[in-house]
């Protein structure tokens, strides 16, 4: 199992189809999506909506498209939201899909991730599957846009899955080095201490922390 992150610049129909939300909006970021069922064309899902200025979150998603909204916490222009959408086949119908072919092209196993994220110039997706099934998803996608960037690392499930990104040898010496407060303000250690303690040189400790860091940043940044 891998895990895919895909950037996509949104095309003119889709920009024009959801236009009446991305004039309104900042962003649509999924935190987690609970449900999703393409019989009943319904979503359940918890997603943080940065409206613009100027905008409540009432504004945006009151129409017929929203069964339920629920606001958990606000911190300025930012809702953390449970909603419910409905409607997917009218949506489907504006974009000019067919919603049984849909169905049929999303019929196989994927587990949505994070980051996921819509704004009015971009979408950013993250899906955990199969060598296959990602690449049949990347095919699939492209009816929103171009694809702007598109990088796998390895799915795990486990706490401390962002250092799976890392080699053996990156996650180790990253871990050896916050353990003996390398990265404490100020350092309780030196790069050349921290060498001795793991028993490696200091340049190949060096170079092992800024891949290290390069690639969780990377991770961590994703589609920002």
């Amino acid at each position: 199992m891998r895990k895919l992150i895909v950037e996509i610049d949104l095309n003119s129909h889709i920009r024009q189809v959801f236009s009446v939300f991305l004039e309104k909006l900042e962003s649509l970021e999924l935190l987690e999506l609970i449900k999703i069922d393409f019989q009943k064309g319904t979503k359940l899902a918890i997603a943080a909506v940065t409206v613009k200025e100027g905008f409540t979150i009432d504004k945006i998603w009151g129409n017929e498209f929203i069964e339920m909204l629920t606001v958990l916490s606000q911190e300025k222009n930012r809702y953390i939201c449970l909603i419910k959408t409905r409607g997917m086949e009218k949506v489907t119908a504006m974009l000019g899909l067919d919603q049984s072919q849909l169905e049929k092209d999303y019929s196989f196993d994927l587990v949505w991730d994070t980051p996921t994220m819509f704004t009015n110039e971009k979408l950013l997706c993250s899906v955990i599957g199969t060598e296959d099934n990602l690449k049949r998803f990347l095919s699939l996608i492209t009816f929103a846009g171009t694809i702007k960037q598109v990088s796998y690392t390895k799915a795990t499930y486990e706490e401390g899955s962002y250092l799976s990104c890392l080699t053996e040898k990156q996650r180790d010496v990253l871990i050896a080095a916050n353990k003996y407060g390398y990265y404490s303000y100020p350092r309780k250690i030196t790069s050349d201490q921290l060498a001795k303690l793991i028993g490696l040189s200091k340049p190949t400790v060096l170079q092992h922390l800024r891949k290290a860091e390069m690639r969780l940043i990377s991770n961590l940044l994703a589609g920002y």
